[in-house]
């Protein structure tokens, strides 16, 4: 996995958004109702045509696809509704497979050609995944799914409906929207309310601190000991393990909290997509936290239609690690991403296995000093899988995970004192947020009901973030899924 550097992203973290964002939404409160959505309709496909214009016939495509099918399963019985939702799932799944799977595929069947002596090769083909093309497939898939249970009315209004996969603060990177969450709201005139408005600017500046002033910060340390491994230390790449760890972190939910922060000035409410999960005691609870609209987007979709755990113990073992199997590929065409899939498969049955309630297990860790080793033990848990998903390639993660093994006792490398200073001082305070917020402490900064203390904090934020921000255009991290 590489982190890519973005020259023709509307990137949250960029000039062009800072332009964007106060435009789109000055005219949205100016606008009536009447012409809101259509508004919103087009800003999302500014924003959206921002990266590759072109690619936007393929989202229209499947937005027509997807409207049509809608209604139709909401009219038809029998097994004309159910191949109606066939139909909208193979088209999703078919721009999916083909602009995200089928080089993969190719390059794995041409190399089983060759080992098996054969000349014959199939074609590569030459393009550019557009982004996020895994979310707003998977939300997509999400609305004809709960029409056909019968969880959600088809939407008549095609532009409306269209807003609903295309909404330009959740478009890319998620959270994944169920449509009983958020079609309702397009619907709903959404009067300017000064509350609302300034929660969503602290969302978006405390997203902006964790993606510009640490994870972005972090990125530096991490591309170059991950790219070039074997010319370091085993101490520094356990570093950059733990570096990466806090990277996605802040990167991610960065990401989530600006998304939600910007629909909330405008009155619209998106899920909550992470909840303290570096603070989890297992891996179950982890992903409990960790990019809650996925997870349970499996969950709903794949793991219950399974069976989920009302089946026997071998059924539910293969129930998670089909999830898990699924997860990683939808994180990316690569065996890096099936083997962290398949790793945290493993982990979530390991622990269902050993935490039995009452058990030895759960015991030892239920006083305060079994939750905090609790909590370390699972951060180093989850810390290793994402050497899988960082490294480029197996052979690389391989690699790194030897030198950390053999080289664990050797100087760690530091880049300078100060970037090292402002580098742990970031982290700690992101920590000791989720820490305050977790355990509902009464110490709140951006949420001090003294208003001298928030005016206070707010502006330490934008000071930090300007004084010792990452400006280099650096795309999240989830952008290319």
């Amino acid at each position: 996995m590489q982190v890519i550097i973005c020259i023709k992203k509307m990137l949250f973290n960029s000039f062009e958004f800072l332009l964007f964002y106060p435009i789109v939404t000055l005219i949205y409160f100016l606008l009536s109702q009447r012409f809101r959505w259509l508004w919103l309709l087009a800003a999302s496909c500014y924003f959206y045509m921002f990266f590759k214009p072109v690619y936007i016939l393929i989202l229209a495509g499947t937005i027509i696809i997807d409207y049509l099918a809608g209604l139709q399963i909401a009219r038809l019985k029998g097994y004309k509704k159910k191949w109606m939702l066939i139909v909208s799932i193979v088209a999703n799944v078919g721009v999916l497979a083909v602009f995200k799977y089928y080089n993969f595929f190719s390059a794995n069947v041409n190399h089983l050609l060759h080992v098996g002596g054969y000349n014959f090769r199939i074609r590569y083909l030459d393009m550019l995944l557009p982004i996020g093309l895994s979310f707003h497939t998977f939300q997509a898939m999400s609305y004809t799914i709960e029409v056909y249970r019968g969880n959600q009315k088809p939407e008549k209004h095609f532009g409306l409906y269209a807003l609903y996969v295309m909404f330009y603060p959740q478009l890319v990177a998620g959270p994944i929207e169920r449509p009983q969450n958020i079609l309702h709201q397009l619907h709903t005139k959404q009067p300017f309310n000064k509350d609302g408005f300034a929660y969503g600017l602290k969302l978006i500046l405390w997203g902006l601190f964790k993606k510009v002033f640490v994870a972005d910060r972090l990125s530096t340390y991490v591309l170059a000991a991950f790219e070039n491994y074997k010319n370091q230390t085993g101490s520094t790449l356990i570093v950059a393990t733990l570096f990466f760890t806090m990277q996605i972190y802040c990167d991610f939910s960065g990401y989530s909290d600006i998304a939600r922060g910007a629909a909330k000035t405008m009155g619209y409410d998106l899920m909550i997509n992470f909840r303290r999960p570096y603070l989890a005691e297992n891996i179950t609870d982890f992903w409990r936290r960790w990019h809650i609209s996925l997870s349970s987007w499996f969950k709903d979709y794949v793991y219950f239609p399974l069976g989920g755990n009302k089946v026997y113990l071998l059924k539910w073992c293969r129930n998670i690690m089909i999830v898990f199997l699924l997860s990683g590929l939808w994180h990316g065409a690569n065996w890096t991403f099936i083997v962290w899939g398949l790793l945290h498969a493993v982990f979530t049955i390991v622990h269902k296995l050993i935490a039995k309630p009452g058990g030895f297990i759960v015991k030892l860790f239920s006083s305060t000093a079994g939750k905090v080793a609790a909590i370390i033990l699972n951060l180093c848990v989850v810390s290793f899988a994402w050497i899988f998903f960082r490294a480029l390639n197996l052979n690389d993660a391989v690699g790194i995970i030897h030198k950390i093994i053999t080289g664990w006792h050797d100087k760690v490398f530091v880049k300078t004192f100060a970037w090292t200073a402002l580098t742990l001082v970031g982290i700690f305070i992101v920590f000791a947020a989720d820490v305050v917020e977790e355990y509902n402490l009464k110490f709140r900064l951006l949420g001090n009901p003294n208003i001298f203390v928030r005016l206070t904090t707010v502006c330490a934020i934008i000071m930090a973030i300007l004084c010792f921000g990452v400006f280099q255009n650096i795309s999240f991290i989830y952008f290319q899924f």
